[in-house]
């Protein structure tokens, strides 16, 4: 394949851990690789900065800290909300390999698939 046939629209849905995946596993996602810092300047109302802080405070984390992981949080529901991803051929290969894996017979999977929906209670 070349151009933009390369590229499949897969369809995942929204879990926790899955973003752990998107972000170590799918390069799909154009995220930089260096590792150097990089400054993001906001403007904000001096109310909207008291909350932030006194916020931060609670955690025992500084301002930027706090907002970076509150920032990188929303973007990451963001972009996990979305009903297609665009991924090359290698890469839905290996999706496509994990959810074709079935899952290894513990108590938890055999209670799980017992389990009725809510819907269906």
């Amino acid at each position: 394949m070349t151009g933009k046939s390369d590229f499949i629209c897969v369809a995942f849905f929204h879990t926790t851990s899955y973003s752990q995946v998107v972000h170590s596993r799918y390069p799909a996602l154009p995220l930089s690789q260096t590792k150097e810092s990089v400054c993001i300047n906001i403007r904000t109302k001096a109310r909207q900065r008291d909350l932030i802080d006194h916020a931060a405070d609670q955690l025992g984390r500084s301002r930027s800290e706090f907002m970076l992981d509150a920032a990188c949080r929303e973007a990451e529901d963001v972009l996990l909300d979305q009903t297609c991803f665009t991924v090359d051929a290698t890469t839905f290969a290996k999706f496509q390999k994990r959810l074709d894996r079935p899952l290894p017979p513990t108590d938890k999977v055999r209670r799980l698939l017992k389990t009725n929906a809510p819907w269906e209670k």
